[in-house]
Formats: C-alpha cells, sequence, structure tokens
C-alpha cells in the first residue's frame, strides 16, 4: 500500500509540477494499455533511466548487452544527453549488439568536426586553408562581432542520428515507439526542464545533447533547448512519471574535478557545469526505492571526451552491469516469455520502407539559396530514397560553409514525399574572418612577425556573388581584394563558371646571398600592385582551373646595398601584362601536417615585361608543384615536388625563383639560391604523437630528407649540380597556424636552428 500511494504521489506531482515540460510526464492511455499487454501481469513495470555523461554514456551500451543477454525486458526508458541518444535508439528497436557494431568503428574526431572533411568543399573554401587555420573563425552580423556558439559542430552527429532513426521517422508519438520513451533537454530561456515525448525522434535527440560550450542550442517549436543534464541528469522521476514500477538506472556522470583543474577557464566551466548536474543527480539517487537497481561503471579517469575509448566504455558498463546480476536476474523472463516479449517489440516497430521522392524542397536559410545546388545533388525527384545519398547530399550542403546545421527528413505533403533538406545560418554570418600570425626566428638574428587577417563576404547577391579581402600587417604588408561572381543560377556538375576580378598591394624585402658563402650582399624592398581578371570553372570537390589576364607594375628600393646587384634597374618603375593559366587538383586532407590524399598546381604565364625607357621583352613562366601524403596508423610519409622555369630578359626585374629555408633546403638561408630553373624534391616522415595540446589538432615529430638547386638557365641544369639537405622537426598544427621548432642542416651550407608558427 505504502508503495502505491508513492507512485501515485509522483505522478501527481509530474502532472502538476511547474517545469513539468512540453507534454505531461503521466503516461498516455496509449502507452499504459501498450506496456499493460507486453508483459505477464504479475510482472512489475520496469523502467531504465541513462544519465548523461558525454562519451562516458557510451557505457550505457555495456549495459544493455547484459539486459539483452539475461532476458531482462525494459518497458519504459528515459534519458538526458547521451543517456537519451543511447536510450533513444534502442527504444526505437535497436538491438545493444548492432548499437555496439554501429558505434564502434566511427571516427569520432570526424563526427564532431567543424567543418567537412576538407577533401569535399569547393576549391574556394579549400585554398585559405594554406593561409590561415579552419580552427578560429569569427564573424559579424547587424554591426557585431559575433563567434560560433559551440566548440564542435553536431552536424555529424545529427547525421547519424537521422540514419538511425530512419525505420520509425513516421512515428511522433513516443509512446508509440517499440518501447516508450521521454528524453529531457533544457529550456535555455526559462531554465526549466523539458521533457520531449513528441515530434521528431532524431531532433528530440540532439536536443538533449546540447552542452553549453561545446554544441549549440537547437531551436524546437519556439524554444531554444540545452542539454538536460543541466536540470535532470538522471530522470527517475520521468521514469516513474511513466507508470515504471521499478527503475534500474545508470549514473555516468562526471565527478567533480580536483583543484589541479580549476586552474583554467576551461577548466572552471567544466566544474561549474559538472556541479550542477551532481546536485540534480543527489537528489534523483536520493529518490531511488529498496527494489530500484543503481548500476554505476568504474569509469575512473574515462572522461566526457574519450569518445576515442568507445570499446573500454562500453566494456566498464557491461562489468558494472555483470556485478550486479544477483539483483538484476529476478527481473529475468523465461525464453519463452522473452521472445514473446521481444516479438511484440518488433511487431510494434515499423515495417521497413522505400519511399519514392517526389520533389526536393530547402529550408530554414534566410541568407542564402541552396536551391541554386540542386543539379549537384544525387537525390533527385522520382528516385526511390537512399539514406547515404542523402547523407552526401547534406555534406555537399555544408561544405559551403554558411550553415550551422544541415540535416535532412522525409516528408508526406501534397505532392507527394518530399525530401527536405534543413539548414541553419550560421548567426555569426555572413561576414566571416579568420586570423593568422607569422613569427619566425633562425637565432641567428634573422626574425620576422606578421599579423594576418581574412574577411570574407558571402552572398552579396542571390546568384552567390562573394567579397574576399585579406590583409597582412607587420614585416611583409600586403592587401589583397577579389569580387567572386558566379555566371549560373544553377549550379550543375558541368556547367559552373564563374568571373573574378581581383588585386594587391604588397611590399617586402629581399635578401640576395652569394650563392656558396651565404654571406649577404645586398637588401632591397620590392613594392608591387597588380590588377587581373579570371574566368574559371570549378571542378566540384576536386579543384578548379582559371584563365585569366593581369597587369602588374613594381618598383626595387635599396635598403642595404653595398654593391649595386641589378645595375642600373633600383628606382625604376617595371611593369607586366600577361596571360596567365592556372589549374588545382587538391584532396589533401589538411593544409598542414596532411596524412593522406594529394595536391596538384599548375601556373602558366605568357606575356611582355618593359621598364620605363626599355625596350618589351617577352616573359614566360612555368610553375609545377605536387604533394601528396599517406598514413600507416600515426605515421606519416609524404613527398613534395616542385619544378620552376622562366623564359625572360636578362635586364627583367620580375625576379628569379628562389630556393632556401626550413624544408626548402633546409640549412641555407631563405632565398639564398637563386635562378630561372628550379627543382626541388623532398621526402617527409612525421608520427602523430598521442598527446594533443589545447588549441592543436595534434603534436607531431618527424624529418625530412630534400634535394634541389637553381640554375640560370634550364640548359645549364645538371643532375650532378643538386644539393642536398635534411631537417628534424617538432611540430603542432594549431589555431594560428603550424608551429615548428626545427633543426636543418646542409653538408654545403652548415646547420640552422628554426622556430616559426605560420608558412615557413
Amino acid at each position: 500500500m505504502p508503495r502505491l500511494l508513492s507512485l501515485t504521489l509522483c505522478c501527481a506531482i509530474a502532472w502538476l509540477a511547474p517545469n513539468a515540460g512540453l507534454q505531461a510526464q503521466t503516461p498516455s492511455g496509449a502507452a499504459t494499455a501498450a506496456v499493460a499487454a507486453s508483459q505477464p501481469a504479475e510482472r512489475p513495470r520496469l523502467g531504465l533511466v541513462l544519465s548523461g555523461g558525454g562519451a562516458r554514456g557510451l557505457a550505457h551500451v555495456g549495459v544493455l548487452k547484459v539486459l539483452e543477454r539475461e532476458r531482462i525486458p525494459v518497458d519504459v526508458i528515459t534519458g538526458t544527453s547521451m543517456g537519451a541518444i543511447i536510450g533513444g535508439l534502442y527504444a526505437s528497436g535497436m538491438s545493444a549488439s548492432a548499437m555496439e557494431r554501429e558505434l564502434l568503428p566511427l571516427a569520432w574526431d570526424r563526427v564532431f568536426a567543424s567543418r567537412v572533411e576538407r577533401q569535399h568543399l569547393s576549391q574556394r573554401r579549400k585554398e585559405e586553408d594554406f593561409e590561415f587555420s579552419a580552427v578560429l573563425e569569427m564573424g559579424m552580423r547587424d554591426g557585431e562581432v559575433r563567434v560560433p556558439q559551440g566548440t564542435f559542430s553536431s552536424r555529424g552527429l545529427e547525421i547519424l542520428l537521422r540514419r538511425y532513426t530512419l525505420p520509425v521517422r513516421q512515428v511522433q508519438d513516443f509512446d508509440r515507439l517499440p518501447t516508450p520513451f521521454r528524453a529531457v533537454a533544457t529550456d535555455m530561456e526559462t531554465g526549466r526542464q523539458v521533457v520531449l515525448a513528441e515530434g521528431d525522434l532524431a531532433l528530440a535527440l540532439r536536443s538533449s545533447m546540447s552542452v553549453p560550450g561545446l554544441f549549440s542550442p537547437v531551436e524546437w517549436k519556439e524554444r531554444i533547448l540545452g542539454d538536460g543534464g543541466l536540470v535532470n541528469n538522471l530522470p527517475v522521476d520521468v521514469a516513474r512519471s511513466l507508470g515504471a514500477q521499478r527503475l534500474i538506472a545508470v549514473n555516468v556522470g562526471t565527478p567533480l574535478s580536483g583543484r589541479a583543474s580549476l586552474g583554467t577557464l576551461v577548466g572552471v566551466t567544466t566544474q561549474m557545469i559538472n556541479i550542477l548536474t551532481e546536485q540534480n543527480v543527489q537528489r534523483s539517487l536520493a529518490s531511488l526505492w529498496e527494489d530500484d537497481v543503481l548500476i554505476t561503471p568504474e569509469l575512473g579517469q574515462l572522461g566526457s571526451a574519450d569518445f576515442d575509448k568507445s570499446r573500454e566504455l562500453i566494456e566498464q558498463g557491461e562489468r558494472a552491469a555483470q556485478a550486479l546480476l544477483e539483483r538484476l536476474r529476478p527481473m529475468a523472463l523465461s525464453p519463452e516469455d522473452y521472445a514473446q516479449w521481444q516479438a511484440q517489440r518488433r511487431g510494434s516497430k515499423p515495417p521497413a520502407f522505400k519511399p519514392r521522392i517526389e520533389a526536393l524542397a530547402f529550408e530554414g536559410s534566410e541568407q542564402t539559396r541552396p536551391e541554386r545546388l540542386a543539379a549537384q545533388l544525387e537525390s533527385r525527384p522520382g528516385q526511390d530514397f537512399d539514406p547515404a545519398r542523402a547523407e552526401r547530399d547534406a555534406r555537399l550542403l555544408a561544405s559551403s560553409g554558411d550553415y550551422v546545421r544541415v540535416d535532412y527528413h522525409l516528408e508526406e505533403r501534397p505532392g507527394g514525399e518530399t525530401l527536405v533538406f534543413g539548414m541553419e545560418d550560421k548567426p555569426w554570418g555572413p561576414n566571416y574572418f579568420r586570423i593568422g600570425l607569422d613569427l619566425s626566428t633562425d637565432f641567428s638574428g634573422e626574425s620576422s612577425f606578421n599579423l594576418r587577417v581574412s574577411h570574407n563576404r558571402h552572398w552579396l547577391t542571390p546568384t552567390g556573388t562573394e567579397w574576399r579581402n585579406q590583409l597582412n600587417l607587420g614585416q611583409t604588408p600586403r592587401l589583397y581584394s577579389e569580387l567572386y561572381q558566379p555566371l549560373t543560377l544553377r549550379v550543375g556538375k558541368t556547367a559552373d563558371w564563374f568571373l573574378s576580378g581581383w588585386g594587391t598591394l604588397e611590399r617586402r624585402n629581399i635578401s640576395i646571398y652569394e650563392p656558396d658563402s651565404g654571406e649577404n650582399l645586398a637588401r632591397v624592398s620590392r613594392s608591387a600592385g597588380t590588377l587581373g581578371l579570371d574566368l574559371g570553372q570549378p571542378w566540384g570537390q576536386w579543384g578548379e582551373v582559371r584563365l585569366g589576364v593581369f597587369s602588374e607594375a613594381w618598383r626595387f628600393k635599396p635598403e642595404m646595398v653595398p654593391i649595386d646587384p641589378i645595375p642600373g634597374q633600383l628606382g625604376t618603375t617595371w611593369r607586366e601584362t600577361a596571360w596567365r593559366l592556372k589549374a588545382v587538383v587538391d584532396q589533401l586532407d589538411y593544409a598542414d601536417f596532411p596524412q593522406r590524399g594529394y595536391r596538384l598546381t599548375l601556373d602558366a604565364v605568357n606575356g611582355h615585361v618593359q621598364g620605363r625607357g626599355q625596350e618589351r621583352e617577352r616573359s614566360r613562366r612555368v610553375e609545377l608543384q605536387a604533394s601528396g601524403a599517406y598514413s600507416l596508423g600515426r605515421n606519416t610519409f609524404n613527398a613534395h615536388l616542385r619544378l620552376f622555369d622562366s623564359k625572360q630578359s636578362e635586364n627583367s626585374t620580375q625576379g628569379p625563383y628562389t630556393l632556401g629555408g626550413f624544408q626548402q633546403l633546409s640549412g641555407y638561408k631563405p632565398g639564398q639560391l637563386l635562378g630561372n630553373t628550379l627543382v626541388f624534391a623532398r621526402a617527409g616522415y612525421y608520427r602523430r604523437l598521442s598527446e594533443t595540446p589545447l588549441l592543436t589538432r595534434g603534436l607531431f615529430i618527424g624529418g625530412s630528407l630534400e634535394a634541389g638547386n637553381a640554375w640560370n638557365s634550364r640548359r645549364d641544369a645538371r643532375g650532378s649540380d643538386l644539393r642536398h639537405a635534411m631537417s628534424l622537426f617538432i611540430g603542432a598544427d594549431t589555431g594560428l597556424g603550424p608551429l615548428y621548432l626545427g633543426l636543418g642542416h646542409a653538408p654545403e651550407a652548415g646547420t640552422a636552428l628554426y622556430l616559426f608558427i605560420g608558412r615557413p
């Protein structure tokens, strides 16, 4: 009698409580009838409560494996954050073993990556990676500077949830899932609990896992939803409201950290969230009844971000459940009854379907025109729906860099089954800024510093006009601006053309050395301005080709000239007008420390050069570069080849090509070797270390073997003249660019030590 009275009071309080959420927390008549029909009359209604905990929530899969193996049926499930995801997938009809097969091979770093894998970006998005890190991005809207709402992107997680919940995509009432289910989220405006009982299951699961500072909140029915762990990380009361008479509660929440972790802003923020979570967890634990079973896996130092330790986390959940078999086995059914329960559970799962797509729709974006890309999508009206195609299409839409979220779902509309792509514009767009640094020293008196800022303005017009600017401040000041205009209203696979008008202003110092000794003969500054116009075509995710014309004017000014290295040419204005062909194929996974892929570039120039008061001379230049990377585990092997050749007047000051500096014949000074023909090759190796410092992609140690030289003309080039060098380094791919501490050695030039961040 006391148990019945307690249950009645609990349900009444849940109904009347002001934080009861969007749905009443008492079971609906349909849910109660369905649960009652699926169990013998004498068996108490069993509820499973799964807590949040980030990666630690993967331990829930191990618990579910034991429950299935021991034939313990679950009648209702409630969960928060990662517990909502695991619980929601199980409630949708997915078995624990199927869940384990899906989750173990996932590359979680890519699931939570802030943008689409680099190989799938357009060349326009890839190119800036060689100047600026892709990690740090901010924006401006309505006259104020804005930053991303989350450290990580949830786009990959949303696509996974969409795929996993596809069999129940038509189920809008969570009472009608194979197992009745509730997810808990937080209303970020009021701070109240929101119990998600209906709607889009995939979106509900994502809403529950919106950890502040890590994932952006979700807008759902005019509410802004955040992580449910802030208000109810172990939703025992929600399970009671569904009529559960006995509970299995699994708590994987992250314990409070010690004093040592409170020395940083990240540590303090994490501790604050853990304090809020732990307080409501303790309230939930205090509400457990004597017959309830609490499972607390021994996760030790495994943290909420340790998704790469999925197998270990699942195994720990399995061990924790096995340790309590004595208390769990009284809940088990006979093989016959459990088979009947499973059959009834499978029977409530909608049958497999393969709908035919009648139309495509694009929704959610107010700043862009995603329908321009419809011709590039694999999914087409008249096809049978294929989730793999839809996922690739969502990735293509996300590759534009304009959206914080790209999702898809099927919706029955008057015209038939419609594949709807939902986009959410980045709140910090459409003006995007990236910042980079060039900071270097060779520990022998030569050092430099440049601050670099990039600005991209997307969607100036409905056709996708973009304005891109780059500014360098420091030793090498530079200003670059480009206006990019697509020429087609709808982007296809082959008919996508563009016009690009661009210009640069720059000044740089040039040191001229004696090739063998490295003695500094002179230093001059070169000031130049260039205007160009290109007609081009993107090659999808592979690269692009441009054909254009440009005009460049420049002048040399002496800085330190004990001898006149270019007699009669200092102080003279020179001008070149030429045609240019540039083609790029880029499939590197990262611009810095790539681990797989390749990149090819061809740049050919043909025109005329003329100095003031001098005769017009013909000029021609061809540059070919190729890079490739291949990895085995943490070990990466890469190669790089450069072939440059030019034909120009001896009086031209357009300048020869140069070699020297770190990994450009290490040990030689930057620009020590120069000529009109250049050959260079480098073979490298680096290993990614297990440590990953804060604000970096990884820490690497490696080295290179290098060979090359420069000659006055192609006729002078000889294989016997090649110079050799090598380098050893430790480096990191940071949020401001690559960081290197390196040692270079060349038999004919000596040894040099390098330290720099940015491009060498």
